[in-house]
């Protein structure tokens, strides 16, 4: 079990989603021991599998020897119960972007466990000052912006509000390194650092697309090849979730009342048809075939 100079031993993760479980495995990975909770077994059972898998796929790979997969794996319990999250010398929520939800995660955990356990909340776009707002800790309240996909990405944005405090800031700075990522600290503010810039390039991309200036391939080249970006801003909305980014443009746009901001209606109009990107297997992209998507003429 992982101990080290920034206090934690065990660490909880509320959420198996796409991003709960990149973050599971990246802490399992360096040494921790984690919980994972969500709110149902199948859904639990469907997340620890896919973490599994992951693990698996980094032995063929040569990355991981035989030993080191089982001991990562023995560093992960899975459960559905809030209360097993209790001991956890900090608690990390990933769940749906949804500041309703969150708050009452946060909440209930506040009610139960001990006054020195840190809460952070992966959010990439939601109020870190009003997930906060009335818990007896907001001291020990922050956010950390894992990104996808979490084994790959090596930034985290730690976000600090008003109230974090410096220990608690120090204190998550070193388990992230510990997770050998890479921390910046930004205030807390809609879109924090890294989606207060990207947003807007994304819809940029979505809004030039439906002006006809070119075709999504041509559009996504342009950027790969022109700028040297790894991959193209349509197949990056894809990858992101379009319903994710239509969440973070609102409130983008909800704080700053600027255009840029303001989810482009080719957007809205993919994700009422169920068109999410990659997880729904289509968006600006087919996923037919994974292994070689195809884009749409849209």
């Amino acid at each position: 079990m992982m101990s080290n100079e920034n206090g934690f031993e065990h660490i909880g993760v509320i959420g198996l989603g796409t991003m709960g479980k990149g973050i599971v495995l990246a802490i399992a990975q360096a040494g921790y021991h984690v919980t994972a909770v969500d709110r149902d077994q199948p859904l639990v059972d469907r997340g620890l599998e896919s973490i599994k898998k992951s693990i698996q796929r980094m032995c063929e790979k040569g990355a991981l020897e035989g030993q080191e997969r089982d001991h990562i794996i023995s560093n992960i319990n899975g459960l559905t119960d809030l209360s097993s999250l209790t001991k956890c010398d900090l608690i990390i929520e990933a769940a749906f972007e949804d500041l309703k939800i969150k708050r009452g995660l946060f909440r209930e955990m506040d009610k139960s466990c001990p006054a020195e356990t840190l809460f952070a909340s992966n959010t990439s776009s939601l109020s870190i000052t009003q997930l906060a707002s009335g818990l007896s800790r907001p001291d020990k309240v922050i956010g950390m912006h894992f990104f996808n996909p979490v084994p790959v990405m090596r930034l985290v944005e730690v976000i600090k509000t008003v109230t974090t405090s410096l220990e608690t800031i120090k204190r998550i700075i070193k388990f992230v390194r510990s997770l050998k990522k890479e921390p910046i600290v930004v205030r807390d503010q809609a879109g924090f650092l890294v989606n207060y810039l990207l947003t807007p390039f994304l819809f940029d991309a979505v809004r030039a697309l439906n002006g006809g200036l070119g075709t999504v391939e041509e559009i996504d080249k342009g950027m790969r090849y022109g700028c040297g970006h790894p991959m193209g801003p349509l197949a990056l909305c894809d990858l992101i979730g379009l319903d994710i980014l239509i969440n973070a443009g609102n409130t983008l746009f909800d704080e700053h009342r600027e255009n840029r901001y303001a989810p482009p209606p080719l957007l809205r109009r993919l994700v009422e048809l169920g068109d999410l990107g990659v997880k729904s297997g289509r968006g600006f992209y087919s996923y037919q075939d994974p292994n070689k998507p195809t884009p749409r003429s849209l």
